[in-house]
This record gives structure tokens, sequence and C-alpha cells, in this order.
């Protein structure tokens, strides 16, 4: 299993992004992940730069390959729009663009007071865009009519010679299976061989396997407890939540339930990286084969350094 980094657009600004990407690059570690929101889970994340600005930047900084973690190209973003701006992300990055792709959620796609549809018809919805951005990959003037997008006389200039991939994201058995028989790979964030393994058998039998994590370390295992807890309580929601909630502060009156020992029961905090290690295996057993991982909070330095030494050996 190869190892990544996750850039978090919630947590840091567009400068501080690039800076890390550097670091991991220098670090070994062997690509990005960045994910892709209009709004942070909660006020204390503090951030939502926008994702293909940063994209752009990331392309002259670094030569790694790098993911969106994941795009919703269904209601906030027209597809055709996220088709021209993928096509060109793959060109700045030279072929070494993965667009990473979900059904969203309502915190980021609900802003321009759209109705919120329910589960199944995001799926038909995000099946659609999908449809329609591999057509405008092609080059080639488009016209479609749809049960939810039309595009007309639409044509994409500037493509890449090879169209970028298409990760799907998926949580239950429908997506999952979406994922298998539509992607070109499948990005989950927990370590569930179960939902892998239905991938496979839904058509991503040789498709790749990417997956997000995240850490804390740090000196101090109590201070970094308490800083997941204070930045990522959103994780240890239960359900359908991070779907369906619409502000950070409907996340936030809900994180009031989420004690800190709930927060940091997934996220390996503090110095022994014994147990960073032990929850980044949990993936490759799982069946991963590349996970990205974030480091929550600040200390990056100490982060890459401590990783480039004793974490990513573990994993070459």
């Amino acid at each position: 299993m190869n190892v990544g980094y996750f850039l978090s657009c919630e947590e840091f600004g567009p400068r501080e992004l690039v800076r890390q990407a550097r670091m991991a690059e220098e670090a070994g570690f062997c690509g990005l992940w960045i994910s892709d929101h209009y709004h942070p889970w909660v006020e204390a994340q503090g951030n939502s730069p926008f994702v293909w600005g940063v994209l752009g930047a990331l392309s002259e900084a670094v030569s790694l390959p790098v993911a969106t973690g994941v795009t919703c190209p269904t209601l906030r973003i027209h597809p055709a729009i996220v088709a021209q701006a993928a096509a060109t992300a793959a060109l700045q990055h030279e072929g070494r663009f993965v667009l990473g792709v979900g059904t969203g959620e309502a915190l980021n796609e609900h802003i321009f007071g759209d109705p919120w549809p329910s589960a199944g018809v995001r799926l038909e919805m995000l099946e659609e865009a999908v449809e329609v951005m591999r057509k405008l990959w092609t080059g080639e003037q488009v016209e479609h009519r749809g049960p939810h997008y039309t595009v007309e006389n639409a044509r994409l200039y500037s493509v890449p010679d090879v169209p970028p991939p298409i990760y799907v994201s998926g949580f239950g058995p429908k997506a999952i299976r979406l994922a298998g028989r539509i992607g070109d790979g499948f990005c989950t964030v927990e370590p569930d061989g179960d939902s892998i393994q239905s991938f496979r058998d839904a058509g991503g039998a040789t498709k790749t396997v990417q997956a997000g994590t995240k850490v804390c370390f740090g000196d101090d295992e109590a201070e970094c407890r308490r800083t997941v807890h204070r930045l990522w309580p959103n994780e240890a929601m239960p359900g359908e939540l991070a779907q369906i909630l619409p502000t950070p502060a409907h996340f936030e009156q809900t994180a009031a339930l989420v004690t800190e020992d709930m927060a940091a029961e997934s996220v390996a905090c503090g110095p022994d990286l014994a147990r960073h290690v032990e929850q980044l295996r949990a993936y490759a057993e799982a069946g991963v084969d590349e996970v990205f991982v974030q480091q929550i909070g600040g200390g990056h330095r100490a982060f890459f350094d401590a990783y480039r030494e004793q974490v990513l050996p573990e994993f070459s």
C-alpha cells in the first residue's frame, strides 16, 4: 500500500496547503488528496478555499499525483464546468490528476437554495454527470439532454490526450455498486474490507481503491486528543448526518454530543508512531491501495520528519 498526504481545505488556507504539499513531497509521500468544500464542517476549522485555484498552484509547486477527495459535480457546479476544470487540472499536472467524485453534502451544495435530493436521486445525478464529463473530454461538440442536465453546443478545446480517471466515492450499498460500475477507482474513508470487496464484486476487481484518514502527531497525547475534539468532532457523527446537515452551525450543535473519547477513537493521537502505523495498516489489510493521511492541527514539520523516518518505511 502506498501512503500519500491528505490536504484539508477545511482546516487550512491555500498558501498553507501548498506549503504542506511541498513538505509531503520532500518527505517521500506518494501523492496528494485534496478536499473540495464550500464550507468547513465546523467553525473551528476555519477555512474553505476554492480547490481548483489550489490545484493550479500545486501543479507548479510539486510533481506528485493529486486527486480530489472528493468533488460533487451535480448541484453547486454543473458537470460541464467541472469537466472543464478537471481537464485543465489534468493538463497542468501533466496526467497526474484524478477526479474523485461523490454525491456531496447539503453543507456545500444547498447554497443556492435548491432542494436537497434524496440519496437515490443524487446517485442518478452523479451517474449522469459522469456521462456528461466523459463526453466533453473527447474534445468533440456535445449535445446532451438527460433527466437532470442539458448541455448544448458545448466543446472543450483544452483537453488532455488521456482523460483524467474518475474515482467514485461510496458509503452505502447502492453507491458502492455504482462506483464499481462507472468508476475507474473507488474512494472511501474507512478500512472496511466488506465495502471494498463489494466494490470489487461490482466491477472494480482491478481498479484502484483510495482512502483518506486523519491523525494528530505531537509530543503530548492529551493535547492531541483535545485538538482532534476541537477541530474534527464531525468525524464521530454517525449515519447520514454528514450528508444532510446544511450548515457548520448545525454540525456544531450535533458535535455537542461528541465526547473527546468519541472524537479520538479512530484517530492516532500523540507521539507513539506504532499507533500511527497500526492505523494505516488497517487500511492495507482491508484492501486499500493508496491511503492519504491528514495531520490535524499544526506541527507539520515534526509530523513529516517523523513519518519520513519511521512510518513510510513500514509501507515501502
